[in-house]
């Protein structure tokens, strides 16, 4: 049989790399994430080993599934299945000797509980065909929970304490929890997203939290992209793309709440935002604007109109830039254009 490994080592490592590639492949088109994709073609030396302690089981090296093996380990329980259903669109399962161990129920099988396919590849080649290979699917926390007995012998020939026994049987349990409360905790996730998308293009603001996504859910729907409109054309500028998630925090400080707050905030501020920037470009020649110039301008007019002045100023541009020490001339500019627009006197000059 060693000799039969020996002969089929070159069409091994075939099957390695192609199946590799085939998997590699279907994720990245389908999306799926995972924490690794192991491969190995078995050494001659853990062969023999094998065969010492099981070789009156195998007729031929046919006999053998493992030869070459692979290992994906995923971040979630429920992206064991997705990988399992591309397993069985790329190869050709062997059921009867696939097993799925995460239905023995085992309190202590945590580690173990991996879902082990035997395959074939789907090739021109019916020498690389006739070989099988394993496919082993878990998750991150049964790796780490099966290296773990590895380490510490739980798995050993020796005898180990009840106790002991009993610790290992809480923590599996334990981690079995965690896996499926991961799994559980993303799935809500993806539903609240799916459900704010649907509450903000219905302009259901006021049941939609102000939140980094529902914050991008938002901006798809192009909120500032009227003021933007009329700022650029008093110089016919253009317009291009900024990213304006870095105006979160500073609207959060606000003390806005919900997504109908930055909406009202829109629209009793636009004008006067609008004049504000209008005062700023009209004697220059800027043709090129970035997107988040319209909300810039609310948020200082806004600060302006709470009569925070100069200091209300500065924390938006420290907020949205960073604190540096040059701010001070553009905070004595705006503060001078601002005092022409129609809050001011009502704000400062009471």
């Amino acid at each position: 049989m060693l000799q039969q490994f020996r002969d089929l080592v070159p069409s091994l490592k075939k099957i390695e790399k192609l199946a590799s590639n085939k998997l590699k492949k279907a994720l990245d088109d389908q999306g799926i994430y995972v924490t690794a994709i192991e491969h190995r073609v078995k050494t001659e030396s853990s062969l023999a080993g094998k065969l010492l302690l099981k070789g009156a089981k195998y007729h031929s090296i046919n006999d053998i599934t493992d030869l070459v093996g692979f290992r994906i380990i995923t971040f979630y329980s429920d992206d064991v299945d997705k990988v399992a259903i591309i397993a069985k669109k790329l190869f050709e399962i062997d059921w009867k000797e696939s097993v799925d161990k995460r239905k023995l129920h085992e309190l202590n099988s945590f580690g173990y509980n991996s879902l082990h396919y035997i395959c074939r590849l789907r090739t021109n080649d019916p020498a690389l065909n006739n070989i099988r290979f394993e496919l082993q699917m878990r998750t991150a926390l049964q790796h780490v929970w099966s290296t773990i007995e590895h380490d510490t012998g739980y798995k050993g020939n020796v005898k180990i304490l009840d106790e002991h026994r009993r610790q290992f049987s809480r923590l599996a349990g334990m981690l079995e929890l965690i896996d499926d409360e991961f799994s559980r905790l993303r799935n809500e996730i993806t539903e609240y997203r799916r459900n704010v998308q649907s509450l903000v293009q219905s302009g259901k603001l006021d049941d939609v939290a102000l939140t980094i996504d529902s914050f991008k859910s938002y901006l798809e729907t192009r909120p500032f992209e009227r003021l933007n409109q009329r700022i650029a054309s008093v110089n016919q500028a253009e317009i291009f793309p900024a990213s304006m998630m870095g105006f979160l925090p500073l609207l959060v400080s606000f003390g806005f709440e919900t997504l109908s707050d930055v909406n009202r905030f829109i629209k009793e501020n636009s004008e006067d935002a609008y004049q504000l920037a209008l005062a700023q470009i009209a004697l220059t020649d800027l043709d090129i604007l970035a997107e988040n110039i319209g909300l810039q301008n609310l948020c200082l007019v806004y600060v302006l109109k709470q009569g925070r002045g100069r200091e209300g100023l500065r924390f938006v541009y420290e907020t949205i830039n960073g604190k540096h020490n040059n701010y001070d001339v553009l905070i004595d500019m705006i503060m001078d254009l601002a005092k022409n627009l129609p809050f001011w006197d009502d704000v400062y000059n009471k």
